[in-house]
């Protein structure tokens, strides 16, 4: 279908057409100077000591938990209102994931109650998802941690740029991981990155994410190495320098751009509010990065006739999230699993089209259909 108004674009130009020229050019496409160069500006950019580029968030997720020595006969505590890679890149270790509620309709983010909850002996971390690029209750989390002796990942996917307090999102726990899939705020089609203030952490995970090899291929074509030895049972994580070279370029306009997410999220907020939908983050925390614009429709409206509505006026939406512990595959190795708040704000949850190329008249495109849709998707009899 052709959207009048899509769910998300790009904001891509003739400087990401020239950067990607320019590496082709070079005749180096795999992870080389580029990478390093993007790596640099990140690391730079959210104020972390290590900045690692890897091939996707899921990999980001999946090295922090093996950087922190996570593995069999552990557990790791995750929301369930999240992309399912939050809980997979657990299960890939041999650990096992506990699913804790999130704080209510008002902030979908996970509850630290409801973490402390959830600790048993064998918990040796918690990842945390900063929702539509929100952030979560760091400081409150971070003292349970403390407490109980556990990592703090932080799932960081939707919240480049963000902070609280002042401090970025990713820099707040042991590990912060970042996704620049093509939808994200920093979009580079597939990709990723691993960031941490822990020199450890970022050994492990530079050794992790190219077959645990001790020089890279770029390294020999440089003439800094001629041979290389294999210390640990790695993975082919890396990323390339075709998409390092579009992070860049991307990186120099996600202020400008998480600006405008941020005006046309306030203009949705004033729009909707006394239309009768829930509009989670609305008191929101710090400086959210804006990545997507949840709604929560009222009783009486059923959501795929809202969805419907939405369609035949050509205006995208989408789901953020069906909860992973209602998936099958994890209610068949969790059952009994019930988190009756997850489940509630899940079922009345609809994401409304929100990018930085979004113009006036596109957003008011949206709320207009909006309001068509909510009277017309209203439950009969």
């Amino acid at each position: 279908m052709e959207w009048r108004v899509p769910l998300a674009d790009l904001d891509y130009g003739p400087a990401e057409e020239a950067a990607v020229m320019e590496v082709l050019r070079s005749r180096w496409l795999t992870m080389g100077e580029v990478t390093q160069e993007f790596e640099k500006e990140f690391a730079g950019f959210v104020g972390a000591r290590q900045a690692l580029a890897v091939a996707n968030a899921t990999v980001a997720l999946h090295l922090a938990c093996l950087a922190l020595g996570i593995g069999p006969g552990d557990e790791v505590i995750v929301p369930s209102l999240t992309f399912v890679a939050t809980a997979n890149a657990v299960l890939y270790t041999g650990a096992q994931v506990r699913f804790a509620e999130i704080l209510g309709p008002q902030e979908l983010n996970i509850s630290p109650e409801a973490i402390e909850r959830e600790i048993t002996p064998k918990t040796r971390a918690v990842i945390v998802m900063h929702y539509g690029g929100y952030p979560c209750q760091m400081e409150a989390i971070l003292q349970i941690a403390a407490r109980h002796g556990l990592a703090v990942i932080e799932d960081a996917a939707h919240a480049p740029g963000a902070a609280l307090n002042g401090k970025p999102l990713g820099t707040w726990g042991d590990a912060g991981c970042f996704s620049f899939f093509s939808n994200k705020n920093l979009s580079t089609g597939e990709g990723g990155m691993f960031v941490t203030d822990r020199v450890d952490l970022a050994e492990k995970v530079r050794l992790l994410r190219s077959h645990g090899m001790t020089s890279l291929t770029w390294d020999r074509h440089q003439g800094h190495a001629s041979t290389y030895d294999v210390v640990d049972l790695g993975y082919n994580y890396r990323i390339d320098e075709l998409r390092s070279a579009l992070g860049l370029v991307q990186l120099k306009k996600l202020v400008a751009n998480n600006a405008r997410r941020k005006t046309i999220t306030e203009r949705y907020w004033r729009a909707l509010d006394g239309s009768g939908v829930d509009l989670p983050f609305n008191n929101r925390l710090g400086a959210p990065a804006y990545h997507i614009f949840p709604i929560l429709l009222p009783a009486g409206v059923e959501r795929m006739k809202f969805i419907d509505a939405m369609r035949v006026e050509k205006v995208q939406t989408s789901i953020h999230y069906p909860p992973v512990h209602m998936f099958r595959y994890y209610r068949e190795r969790y059952p009994g699993v019930s988190l009756p708040i997850t489940e509630s704000v899940a079922s009345r949850e609809v994401t409304l089209p929100l990018y930085p190329t979004m113009d006036n008249e596109a957003v008011e495109c949206v709320i207009n259909t909006v309001l068509q849709a909510l009277d017309s998707s209203k439950m009969t009899g």
